[in-house]
């Protein structure tokens, strides 16, 4: 149990940095990691994965509002519809098939890489 404590809180340390650093979630470091190196199915991983993007997110955002780094207005809107949206995409991800949950969540990191490396080579170019 010990070994599987540290790596988790390793883990932790790992998507939380990237979270930070990066600007993005930190699911998409822990989803897969929980999958792969922890044996959880999707959905668990996922569950877990948000229940532990808060504190990482509250940190995160603290820092970023003391830089001035942060437009409270636009980030107000958001918020309310990803409460509105998270609430909905919860309910069809625990209605979903847990392989075709993964296959959906491969597929959007594989999108999303693509994209952003496309768009990183036009803006080096």
């Amino acid at each position: 149990m010990i070994g599987t404590a540290v790596g988790l809180a390793l883990l932790g340390l790992l998507a939380g940095a990237a979270a930070a650093a990066l600007g993005v979630g930190g699911g998409i470091v822990f989803v897969p990691a929980l999958v792969i190196v922890f044996s959880f199915d999707q959905q668990l991983a996922q569950g877990t994965s948000l229940a532990v993007i808060l504190p990482t997110a509250v940190v995160a955002t603290i820092v970023h509002h003391r830089g001035r780094r942060v437009v409270w207005p636009i980030a107000g809107w958001v918020a309310a519809g990803a409460g509105a949206g998270a609430l909905a995409g919860s309910q069809i991800a625990l209605a979903l098939d847990p392989d075709l949950l993964r296959r959906m969540f491969a597929t959007l990191l594989l999108v999303l890489a693509a994209w952003m490396i496309r768009r990183a080579g036009r803006a080096g170019g």
